[in-house]
Protein backbone atom coordinates (compact mmCIF):
# COMPACT_ATOMS: atom_id res chain seq x y z
CA UNK A 1 0.00 0.00 0.00
CA UNK A 2 2.66 2.34 1.54
CA UNK A 3 5.26 1.98 -1.45
CA UNK A 4 8.24 2.58 -0.13
CA UNK A 5 9.07 3.16 3.60
CA UNK A 6 12.68 4.50 3.34
CA UNK A 7 13.16 7.26 5.40
CA UNK A 8 11.51 10.51 3.72
CA UNK A 9 13.89 13.02 4.76
CA UNK A 10 13.54 15.90 1.70
CA UNK A 11 13.46 18.93 1.64
CA UNK A 12 10.11 19.92 1.90
CA UNK A 13 10.10 18.62 5.31
CA UNK A 14 11.24 21.95 5.84
CA UNK A 15 8.03 23.64 4.50
CA UNK A 16 5.51 21.34 6.22
CA UNK A 17 7.18 21.97 9.18
CA UNK A 18 6.91 25.55 9.01
CA UNK A 19 3.15 25.72 8.97
CA UNK A 20 3.20 25.34 12.41
CA UNK A 21 6.66 27.04 13.25
CA UNK A 22 7.08 30.69 12.99
CA UNK A 23 10.06 32.00 11.83
CA UNK A 24 10.07 35.12 14.07
CA UNK A 25 11.83 34.39 17.57
CA UNK A 26 8.75 36.02 19.80
CA UNK A 27 6.20 33.48 18.68
CA UNK A 28 5.31 31.26 21.61
CA UNK A 29 6.12 27.51 20.91
CA UNK A 30 6.81 24.33 22.81
CA UNK A 31 10.03 24.96 25.37
CA UNK A 32 13.46 23.67 24.13
CA UNK A 33 15.21 21.35 26.22
CA UNK A 34 18.11 22.95 28.38
CA UNK A 35 21.54 23.18 27.05
CA UNK A 36 23.89 20.73 27.61
CA UNK A 37 27.68 21.52 27.93
CA UNK A 38 29.03 19.83 25.18
CA UNK A 39 32.04 20.64 22.45
CA UNK A 40 31.70 23.25 20.23
CA UNK A 41 33.28 22.88 16.77
CA UNK A 42 36.81 24.61 17.96
CA UNK A 43 36.95 22.20 20.94
CA UNK A 44 38.15 18.56 20.49
CA UNK A 45 35.81 16.52 20.37
CA UNK A 46 35.85 12.70 21.46
CA UNK A 47 34.97 11.33 18.07
CA UNK A 48 37.12 11.23 14.98
CA UNK A 49 36.99 14.26 12.58
CA UNK A 50 34.15 13.28 10.41
CA UNK A 51 35.37 12.44 6.61
CA UNK A 52 33.76 14.10 3.55
CA UNK A 53 33.60 11.83 0.43
CA UNK A 54 33.39 13.88 -2.96
CA UNK A 55 31.56 11.84 -5.20
CA UNK A 56 32.90 13.63 -8.50
CA UNK A 57 35.11 16.29 -7.72
CA UNK A 58 35.23 17.84 -11.16
CA UNK A 59 31.58 18.81 -10.05
CA UNK A 60 31.46 18.96 -6.40
CA UNK A 61 34.67 20.99 -5.15
CA UNK A 62 35.52 19.93 -1.18
CA UNK A 63 33.50 21.62 1.61
CA UNK A 64 35.64 24.99 2.72
CA UNK A 65 36.64 25.50 5.54
CA UNK A 66 33.83 27.44 6.74
CA UNK A 67 31.10 25.76 5.22
CA UNK A 68 32.69 22.64 7.28
CA UNK A 69 32.50 24.82 10.26
CA UNK A 70 28.84 25.77 10.59
CA UNK A 71 27.98 21.80 9.95
CA UNK A 72 29.38 20.87 12.73
CA UNK A 73 28.55 23.94 14.34
CA UNK A 74 24.68 23.03 13.59
CA UNK A 75 25.57 19.14 14.90
CA UNK A 76 26.82 20.59 18.37
CA UNK A 77 23.70 22.50 18.71
CA UNK A 78 21.14 20.08 17.51
CA UNK A 79 23.32 17.39 19.91
CA UNK A 80 22.70 20.19 22.63
CA UNK A 81 18.71 20.35 22.12
CA UNK A 82 18.39 16.69 21.67
CA UNK A 83 20.57 15.27 24.13
CA UNK A 84 21.55 12.62 22.39
CA UNK A 85 25.34 12.53 22.10
CA UNK A 86 27.07 11.02 19.09
CA UNK A 87 28.36 7.48 18.92
CA UNK A 88 30.60 8.40 16.06
CA UNK A 89 30.75 10.99 13.55
CA UNK A 90 29.06 11.25 10.00
CA UNK A 91 30.28 11.33 6.68
CA UNK A 92 28.92 13.94 4.54
CA UNK A 93 28.30 12.78 0.75
CA UNK A 94 28.20 15.79 -1.97
CA UNK A 95 26.52 15.62 -5.11
CA UNK A 96 25.46 17.69 -7.56
CA UNK A 97 21.57 18.21 -8.40
CA UNK A 98 21.47 15.77 -10.78
CA UNK A 99 23.39 13.02 -8.92
CA UNK A 100 21.59 13.94 -6.11
CA UNK A 101 17.99 12.99 -8.44
CA UNK A 102 19.47 9.78 -9.30
CA UNK A 103 20.44 8.71 -5.60
CA UNK A 104 16.84 9.47 -4.78
CA UNK A 105 15.22 7.94 -7.05
CA UNK A 106 17.81 4.84 -6.46
CA UNK A 107 17.14 4.76 -2.82
CA UNK A 108 13.75 5.16 -2.72
CA UNK A 109 12.47 3.49 -5.47
CA UNK A 110 15.28 0.82 -6.52
CA UNK A 111 13.25 -2.05 -5.67
CA UNK A 112 9.83 -0.35 -6.52
CA UNK A 113 9.37 -1.60 -9.71
CA UNK A 114 6.82 -0.40 -12.75
CA UNK A 115 4.40 -3.83 -11.96
CA UNK A 116 4.46 -2.93 -8.69
CA UNK A 117 3.35 0.70 -9.05
CA UNK A 118 0.47 -0.78 -11.33
CA UNK A 119 -0.53 -2.63 -8.80
CA UNK A 120 -0.69 -0.28 -6.56
CA UNK A 121 -2.86 1.97 -9.02
CA UNK A 122 -5.23 -0.67 -9.39
CA UNK A 123 -5.78 -1.31 -5.43
CA UNK A 124 -5.97 2.35 -4.85
CA UNK A 125 -8.23 2.94 -7.56
CA UNK A 126 -10.52 0.11 -6.36
CA UNK A 127 -10.45 1.90 -2.65
CA UNK A 128 -11.57 5.48 -5.02
CA UNK A 129 -7.97 7.33 -3.87
CA UNK A 130 -6.85 7.59 -7.08
CA UNK A 131 -7.74 7.46 -10.44
CA UNK A 132 -7.13 4.39 -12.51
CA UNK A 133 -4.31 4.90 -15.49
CA UNK A 134 -2.18 7.42 -13.09
CA UNK A 135 1.37 6.91 -13.74
CA UNK A 136 2.46 6.25 -10.28
CA UNK A 137 6.06 5.42 -10.19
CA UNK A 138 6.63 8.52 -12.31
CA UNK A 139 4.56 10.81 -9.79
CA UNK A 140 6.62 9.45 -6.66
CA UNK A 141 10.10 9.80 -8.97
CA UNK A 142 9.09 13.45 -9.33
CA UNK A 143 7.88 14.14 -6.00
CA UNK A 144 10.85 13.10 -4.46
CA UNK A 145 12.94 14.85 -6.47
CA UNK A 146 11.22 18.40 -6.70
CA UNK A 147 12.81 21.03 -4.22
CA UNK A 148 15.15 18.28 -3.28
CA UNK A 149 17.95 20.14 -0.42
CA UNK A 150 19.35 16.97 0.79
CA UNK A 151 18.87 14.21 3.39
CA UNK A 152 20.37 11.74 5.37
CA UNK A 153 21.13 8.08 4.04
CA UNK A 154 20.42 4.89 6.45
CA UNK A 155 21.85 2.70 4.13
CA UNK A 156 25.34 4.20 4.11
CA UNK A 157 24.79 6.26 7.59
CA UNK A 158 25.88 9.29 5.63
CA UNK A 159 24.24 12.91 5.03
CA UNK A 160 23.80 13.81 1.45
CA UNK A 161 24.77 17.59 1.03
CA UNK A 162 23.98 19.41 -2.58
CA UNK A 163 26.78 21.38 -3.54
CA UNK A 164 26.32 24.85 -5.04
CA UNK A 165 23.32 25.66 -3.61
CA UNK A 166 24.47 27.48 -0.96
CA UNK A 167 24.07 27.39 2.69
CA UNK A 168 21.65 29.43 3.84
CA UNK A 169 18.77 29.24 6.00
CA UNK A 170 16.76 26.58 4.38
CA UNK A 171 19.71 24.64 4.31
CA UNK A 172 20.74 25.11 7.57
CA UNK A 173 17.65 24.16 8.89
CA UNK A 174 17.11 21.30 6.56
CA UNK A 175 20.59 20.49 8.11
CA UNK A 176 19.16 20.38 11.62
CA UNK A 177 16.40 18.32 10.76
CA UNK A 178 18.67 15.44 9.07
CA UNK A 179 21.33 15.73 11.76
CA UNK A 180 18.51 14.39 14.03
CA UNK A 181 17.94 11.60 12.42
CA UNK A 182 21.56 10.58 12.46
CA UNK A 183 21.20 10.91 16.10
CA UNK A 184 18.26 8.43 16.10
CA UNK A 185 19.95 6.42 13.75
CA UNK A 186 23.04 5.53 16.08
CA UNK A 187 21.01 5.38 19.77
CA UNK A 188 18.36 3.07 18.00
CA UNK A 189 19.23 1.52 15.32
CA UNK A 190 16.54 2.56 12.86
CA UNK A 191 16.31 -0.15 10.09
CA UNK A 192 17.19 -2.81 12.67
CA UNK A 193 16.18 -1.94 15.88
CA UNK A 194 13.69 -0.35 15.12
CA UNK A 195 12.73 -3.14 12.62
CA UNK A 196 12.46 -0.16 9.85
CA UNK A 197 13.40 -1.93 6.72
CA UNK A 198 11.50 -2.81 3.23
CA UNK A 199 11.31 -6.48 4.84
CA UNK A 200 9.57 -5.77 8.40
CA UNK A 201 7.49 -3.13 5.92
CA UNK A 202 6.04 -5.00 3.51
CA UNK A 203 4.80 -7.60 6.02
CA UNK A 204 3.11 -4.35 8.01
CA UNK A 205 2.98 -1.07 6.51
CA UNK A 206 0.76 0.33 9.08
CA UNK A 207 3.18 -0.20 12.11
CA UNK A 208 6.00 1.12 9.60
CA UNK A 209 3.86 4.11 8.94
CA UNK A 210 3.49 5.13 12.72
CA UNK A 211 7.23 4.51 12.85
CA UNK A 212 8.15 7.17 10.07
CA UNK A 213 5.93 9.35 12.29
CA UNK A 214 7.89 9.04 15.28
CA UNK A 215 11.03 9.63 13.74
CA UNK A 216 9.90 12.06 11.32
CA UNK A 217 7.97 14.05 14.33
CA UNK A 218 10.83 13.95 16.73
CA UNK A 219 12.84 15.68 14.11
CA UNK A 220 10.48 18.04 12.77
CA UNK A 221 10.05 19.44 16.71
CA UNK A 222 14.12 19.20 16.81
CA UNK A 223 13.79 21.58 13.84
CA UNK A 224 11.51 23.87 15.49
CA UNK A 225 13.65 24.07 18.35
CA UNK A 226 16.77 24.87 16.45
CA UNK A 227 15.39 27.62 14.30
CA UNK A 228 13.99 29.50 17.81
CA UNK A 229 16.96 28.85 19.73
CA UNK A 230 20.06 28.97 17.18
CA UNK A 231 18.90 30.21 13.98
CA UNK A 232 20.32 33.89 13.22
CA UNK A 233 18.58 37.24 11.79
CA UNK A 234 20.22 36.31 8.41
CA UNK A 235 18.60 32.49 8.41
CA UNK A 236 15.06 33.90 9.09
CA UNK A 237 15.82 36.22 6.13
CA UNK A 238 16.71 33.50 3.46
CA UNK A 239 13.80 31.34 5.06
CA UNK A 240 11.27 34.52 4.48
CA UNK A 241 12.27 35.17 1.26
CA UNK A 242 12.67 31.32 -0.19
CA UNK A 243 9.01 30.49 1.02
CA UNK A 244 7.77 34.07 -0.48
CA UNK A 245 8.58 32.07 -4.20
CA UNK A 246 8.04 28.47 -2.91
CA UNK A 247 6.12 26.22 -5.71
CA UNK A 248 5.92 22.84 -5.85
CA UNK A 249 3.64 22.08 -8.48
CA UNK A 250 3.89 18.34 -8.81
CA UNK A 251 3.03 18.28 -4.89
CA UNK A 252 0.12 20.51 -5.75
CA UNK A 253 -0.81 18.23 -8.58
CA UNK A 254 -0.84 15.31 -6.79
CA UNK A 255 -3.74 13.05 -5.39
CA UNK A 256 -4.88 14.31 -2.11
CA UNK A 257 -4.25 10.53 -0.98
CA UNK A 258 -1.02 10.74 -1.92
CA UNK A 259 -0.17 14.40 -0.71
CA UNK A 260 -1.69 13.32 3.10
CA UNK A 261 0.38 9.97 2.48
CA UNK A 262 3.61 11.95 2.46
CA UNK A 263 2.70 14.97 4.86
CA UNK A 264 1.32 12.61 7.34
CA UNK A 265 4.79 11.51 9.02
CA UNK A 266 5.60 15.16 9.61
CA UNK A 267 2.43 16.82 10.38
CA UNK A 268 0.83 14.49 12.72
CA UNK A 269 3.99 13.10 13.46
CA UNK A 270 5.05 16.18 14.88
CA UNK A 271 1.41 16.33 17.05
CA UNK A 272 2.18 13.15 18.48
CA UNK A 273 5.96 13.66 19.34
CA UNK A 274 4.35 17.30 20.83
CA UNK A 275 1.80 15.48 22.92
CA UNK A 276 4.93 13.25 24.36
CA UNK A 277 7.53 16.00 25.20
CA UNK A 278 4.72 18.13 26.89
CA UNK A 279 4.18 15.46 29.50
CA UNK A 280 7.41 14.45 29.54
CA UNK A 281 10.37 16.36 27.76
CA UNK A 282 12.66 14.50 25.29
CA UNK A 283 13.07 11.82 27.98
CA UNK A 284 8.86 10.65 27.35
CA UNK A 285 10.56 10.88 23.42
CA UNK A 286 13.23 8.21 24.33
CA UNK A 287 10.96 5.89 26.05
CA UNK A 288 8.68 5.98 22.82
CA UNK A 289 11.44 4.49 20.95
CA UNK A 290 11.84 1.41 23.28
CA UNK A 291 7.92 0.55 22.61
CA UNK A 292 7.21 2.03 19.56
CA UNK A 293 4.24 3.39 18.23
CA UNK A 294 1.81 0.66 16.29
CA UNK A 295 -0.66 1.66 14.37
CA UNK A 296 -1.72 5.01 12.75
CA UNK A 297 -4.53 5.35 15.54
CA UNK A 298 -1.91 6.11 18.16
CA UNK A 299 -0.36 9.06 15.84
CA UNK A 300 -3.66 10.33 15.27
CA UNK A 301 -4.29 9.96 19.11
CA UNK A 302 -1.42 10.56 21.76
CA UNK A 303 -3.42 9.44 24.62
CA UNK A 304 -4.40 5.79 22.88
CA UNK A 305 -0.46 5.33 22.98
CA UNK A 306 0.83 3.13 23.92
CA UNK A 307 -2.88 1.61 25.87
CA UNK A 308 -4.40 1.07 23.10
CA UNK A 309 -2.30 -1.28 20.24
CA UNK A 310 -4.16 -2.91 17.17
CA UNK A 311 -6.06 -6.29 17.36
CA UNK A 312 -4.82 -8.84 15.20
CA UNK A 313 -7.51 -10.14 12.47
CA UNK A 314 -6.57 -14.17 11.57
CA UNK A 315 -6.79 -14.38 7.56
CA UNK A 316 -9.11 -16.78 6.59
CA UNK A 317 -8.02 -19.20 3.46
CA UNK A 318 -9.79 -17.04 0.92
CA UNK A 319 -7.52 -17.62 -2.09
CA UNK A 320 -8.46 -21.49 -1.95
CA UNK A 321 -12.62 -20.22 -2.29
CA UNK A 322 -11.75 -18.40 -5.11
CA UNK A 323 -11.81 -20.30 -8.78
CA UNK A 324 -9.12 -21.15 -10.96
CA UNK A 325 -6.57 -18.07 -11.67
CA UNK A 326 -6.65 -15.60 -8.94
CA UNK A 327 -3.95 -14.74 -7.04
CA UNK A 328 -3.58 -12.99 -3.66
CA UNK A 329 -0.76 -9.62 -4.44
CA UNK A 330 -1.64 -7.81 -1.30
CA UNK A 331 -2.01 -9.10 2.51
CA UNK A 332 -1.69 -6.12 4.98
CA UNK A 333 -3.30 -3.59 7.20
CA UNK A 334 -5.25 -0.23 6.27
CA UNK A 335 -5.43 1.35 9.16
CA UNK A 336 -7.52 4.25 10.33
CA UNK A 337 -5.64 7.23 8.43
CA UNK A 338 -6.08 5.49 5.17
CA UNK A 339 -9.94 4.38 6.14
CA UNK A 340 -10.41 8.31 7.27
CA UNK A 341 -8.59 8.77 3.65
CA UNK A 342 -11.37 6.82 1.72
CA UNK A 343 -14.54 8.45 2.94
CA UNK A 344 -12.91 11.72 3.05
CA UNK A 345 -12.77 11.53 -0.99
CA UNK A 346 -16.91 11.31 -1.16
CA UNK A 347 -17.62 12.69 2.84
CA UNK A 348 -17.03 15.78 4.49
CA UNK A 349 -13.96 15.53 6.74
CA UNK A 350 -15.60 15.74 9.67
CA UNK A 351 -17.85 12.84 9.57
CA UNK A 352 -14.92 10.83 7.69
CA UNK A 353 -12.80 11.36 10.63
CA UNK A 354 -15.79 10.63 13.29
CA UNK A 355 -16.62 7.43 11.14
CA UNK A 356 -12.77 5.99 11.12
CA UNK A 357 -11.97 7.04 14.71
CA UNK A 358 -13.15 3.72 16.44
CA UNK A 359 -10.79 1.73 14.63
CA UNK A 360 -10.12 -1.19 16.64
CA UNK A 361 -7.54 -3.16 13.44
CA UNK A 362 -8.61 -4.73 10.18
CA UNK A 363 -7.38 -6.95 7.53
CA UNK A 364 -7.22 -5.97 3.91
CA UNK A 365 -7.04 -8.71 1.04
CA UNK A 366 -6.45 -7.66 -2.99
CA UNK A 367 -6.87 -10.60 -5.19
CA UNK A 368 -6.18 -9.70 -9.47
CA UNK A 369 -7.46 -12.77 -12.42
CA UNK A 370 -4.35 -12.25 -14.93
CA UNK A 371 -6.41 -14.09 -17.50
CA UNK A 372 -9.98 -11.26 -17.28
CA UNK A 373 -7.83 -8.96 -15.95
CA UNK A 374 -9.69 -8.25 -12.85
CA UNK A 375 -8.82 -7.13 -9.26
CA UNK A 376 -11.41 -8.49 -5.96
CA UNK A 377 -10.94 -6.57 -2.33
CA UNK A 378 -11.73 -7.61 0.96
CA UNK A 379 -11.12 -5.17 3.56
CA UNK A 380 -12.54 -6.65 7.36
CA UNK A 381 -12.42 -3.95 9.84
CA UNK A 382 -12.43 -4.59 13.87
CA UNK A 383 -14.41 -1.42 16.11
CA UNK A 384 -13.57 -0.39 19.67
CA UNK A 385 -17.08 -0.97 20.62
CA UNK A 386 -20.56 -1.33 18.81
CA UNK A 387 -21.07 2.16 18.75
CA UNK A 388 -18.11 2.71 16.57
CA UNK A 389 -19.34 -0.06 14.19
CA UNK A 390 -23.00 1.77 13.46
CA UNK A 391 -21.51 4.93 13.54
CA UNK A 392 -18.61 3.53 10.25
CA UNK A 393 -21.69 1.46 8.87
CA UNK A 394 -23.90 4.54 8.96
CA UNK A 395 -21.00 6.93 7.42
CA UNK A 396 -20.51 4.05 4.82
CA UNK A 397 -23.96 4.13 3.62
CA UNK A 398 -23.44 7.82 2.70
CA UNK A 399 -20.15 6.83 1.26
CA UNK A 400 -21.52 4.47 -0.90
CA UNK A 401 -24.30 6.77 -1.83
CA UNK A 402 -22.21 9.32 -2.98
CA UNK A 403 -19.52 6.92 -4.74
CA UNK A 404 -22.02 4.01 -6.38
CA UNK A 405 -25.86 5.64 -6.30
CA UNK A 406 -28.35 3.73 -4.65
CA UNK A 407 -27.89 0.47 -3.40
CA UNK A 408 -29.85 -2.59 -4.12
CA UNK A 409 -31.53 -4.91 -1.55
CA UNK A 410 -30.55 -2.61 1.57
CA UNK A 411 -31.55 -3.62 5.13
CA UNK A 412 -29.79 -2.22 8.48
CA UNK A 413 -26.89 -4.38 8.84
CA UNK A 414 -25.99 -4.92 5.13
CA UNK A 415 -25.95 -3.15 1.42
CA UNK A 416 -24.79 -3.90 -2.43
CA UNK A 417 -24.49 -1.80 -5.22
CA UNK A 418 -24.41 -2.54 -8.58
CA UNK A 419 -22.17 -1.24 -11.17
CA UNK A 420 -20.55 -1.95 -15.08
CA UNK A 421 -17.80 -3.19 -13.70
CA UNK A 422 -18.66 -5.40 -10.74
CA UNK A 423 -20.61 -5.18 -7.60
CA UNK A 424 -19.66 -3.69 -4.19
CA UNK A 425 -21.24 -5.39 -0.82
CA UNK A 426 -21.40 -4.19 2.25
CA UNK A 427 -21.86 -5.93 6.05
CA UNK A 428 -21.87 -5.66 9.45
CA UNK A 429 -21.59 -7.91 11.93
CA UNK A 430 -21.34 -7.25 15.84
CA UNK A 431 -18.69 -5.06 15.98
CA UNK A 432 -16.85 -5.94 13.11
CA UNK A 433 -17.80 -4.80 9.08
CA UNK A 434 -16.03 -6.35 6.13
CA UNK A 435 -16.30 -4.48 2.40
CA UNK A 436 -16.04 -6.71 -0.60
CA UNK A 437 -15.18 -5.28 -3.72
CA UNK A 438 -15.99 -8.27 -6.87
CA UNK A 439 -15.83 -8.76 -10.28
CA UNK A 440 -19.49 -10.70 -10.42
CA UNK A 441 -21.23 -12.81 -8.69
CA UNK A 442 -19.81 -15.84 -8.47
CA UNK A 443 -16.18 -14.47 -7.12
CA UNK A 444 -18.55 -12.50 -4.78
CA UNK A 445 -20.08 -15.23 -3.41
CA UNK A 446 -17.19 -17.35 -3.38
CA UNK A 447 -15.70 -14.25 -0.82
CA UNK A 448 -18.69 -13.96 1.49
CA UNK A 449 -18.93 -18.01 2.06
CA UNK A 450 -14.51 -17.91 2.50
CA UNK A 451 -15.31 -15.14 5.27
CA UNK A 452 -17.47 -15.47 7.74
CA UNK A 453 -17.97 -12.95 10.43
CA UNK A 454 -16.93 -12.39 12.68
CA UNK A 455 -12.95 -13.20 12.40
CA UNK A 456 -11.31 -14.52 15.57
CA UNK A 457 -8.70 -12.16 16.74
CA UNK A 458 -4.87 -13.51 17.55
CA UNK A 459 -3.74 -13.30 20.89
Amino acid sequence: MRIKHHLLWLAFAVALMLNGCQISASTPTVPASPATALPTPTQTAASPTPTLEVTDESACPPLDADLLFQMEEIESQVTQLRGILPSESVSRSLLTPDQLRETVIHDFLGDYTQEDALQDVRLLSLLGLIEPGIDLWQLYADLFTEQVAGFYDTETDEMIVICGSGFGGVERLTYAHEYTHALQDQAYDIRDGLQYNNDACEADSERCFAIQALIEGDATLLQEQWLRTFAGDEDRSDLLEFFADFDMPVFDSAPAYIQSELTFPYFWGLNFIRTLYLDGGWAAVDTAYQNPPLSSEQILHPERYPKDPPVDLVSPNVADALSSGWEKTVHDVLGEWATRMVLDEYLPIDEASLAAEGWGGDLLLFFYQEEDDVDALVLITQWDTMRDAHEFSAAFLDYGLARYGDPERPSSTSARWMAEDGITYFERVSNQTIWIVAPDEQTLEALQKAVPLPLRTSS
